[in-house]
């Protein structure tokens, strides 16, 4: 049988960057994310947790957590707003992502297209569609981004669709997926940003099934999403209006999800992320801990939290 091992990361206690005072310490993440049933967990933002890989080893071993995947940001196609800062400037996050992510166990980094608006002001930064010539940059970037990552360090790419960003809507998922290589480049659905920009996760999962490589679960209001979509909202204003939900409240339904993943056979992470920025220093526990209980109620037999 597969497995689809749940866990949970920095972004569902609210930390989007770094270092920022309104967000939860680090040792407060970890031990909620210990008590609200959850082994597994994301860095998050490069720095937020200790980059020293025996100190971040010592911290996840005193609560019994594991690392499942590291996470960086992308630009690999040209824009005359942003220049020509493709591969080298990737390539330089995953230097140190990888290599921590690797040095502690983990096995994946998620990869996400840098915005063409800026999530908090709304400002476009660059088209929200790509050319031709950018997109062939930016599939034949990441298929050499995957390759160096997994030869030097062994770790794998998984590609995450964003709202905001070019690979955001159904049709651009496949677009992506089209243009790069199952050997070194797959897909993190994000099944809240798949639902938030129209597209339906299941059909992605049944059309291309050998490229599911790793999972953010993650629910959206759809009223929210009516007003984002019906006002031309920004990403950031759309989460602080509450876009992103736990479940069962929001979509997609999560026990036919996990049921058509779980028909693939496959061993895959499933990391809870639900974008809560900003958000109380006593929100995300309860949060948390209600959804770690909904999800292992959902009847799919191949749910693991270990």
């Amino acid at each position: 049988m597969s497995s689809i091992l749940v866990g949970s990361a920095p972004d569902s206690w609210g930390v989007w960057f770094p270092d920022d005072p309104n967000q939860t310490p680090y040792t407060r993440f970890l031990d909620e994310v210990a008590a609200a049933g959850y082994q597994w967990i994301e860095l998050g933002p490069f720095g937020y947790l200790p980059t020293d890989p025996q100190q971040l080893s010592d911290e996840l071993a005193a609560r019994n957590l594991k690392l499942s995947a590291g996470t960086v940001f992308e630009h690999l196609h040209q824009s005359e707003v942003r220049g020509d800062d493709s591969w080298n400037a990737v390539w330089k996050q995953i230097e140190d992502v990888a290599k921590l992510t690797a040095a502690v166990g983990g096995k994946h980094v998620v990869v996400i297209p840098e915005m063409w608006r800026d999530p908090s002001t709304g400002a476009v930064l660059e088209d929200r569609n790509l050319t031709p010539a950018q997109w062939k940059q930016k599939t034949e970037g990441m298929n050499e981004l995957g390759r160096a990552m997994f030869e030097k360090y062994g770790v794998r790419a998984q590609y995450h669709p964003h709202a905001d960003s070019h690979v955001d809507t159904e049709e651009n998922v496949y677009r992506f997926l089209d243009g790069t290589d199952g050997e070194h480049v797959n897909l993190c659905l994000d099944t809240g940003h798949i639902s938030y920009c129209g597209g339906d996760n299941i059909a992605i999962i049944e059309r291309a099934p050998e490229r599911i490589g790793y999972l953010h679960l993650k629910q959206v209001d759809p009223v929210v999403r009516a007003k984002v979509e019906a006002e031309d909202l920004p990403f950031g204003e759309a989460v602080k209006l509450g876009a992103m939900t736990e479940p069962p409240l929001g979509i997609p339904d999560m026990p036919p999800l996990l049921a058509a993943v779980e028909k693939l056979d496959i061993d895959v992470f499933a990391i809870v992320e639900q974008d809560m920025y900003p958000c109380a220093v006593d929100a995300p526990l309860p949060i948390a801990q209600r959804t770690s209980a909904y999800l292992g109620s959902c009847g799919i037999p191949s749910v693991r939290f270990n």
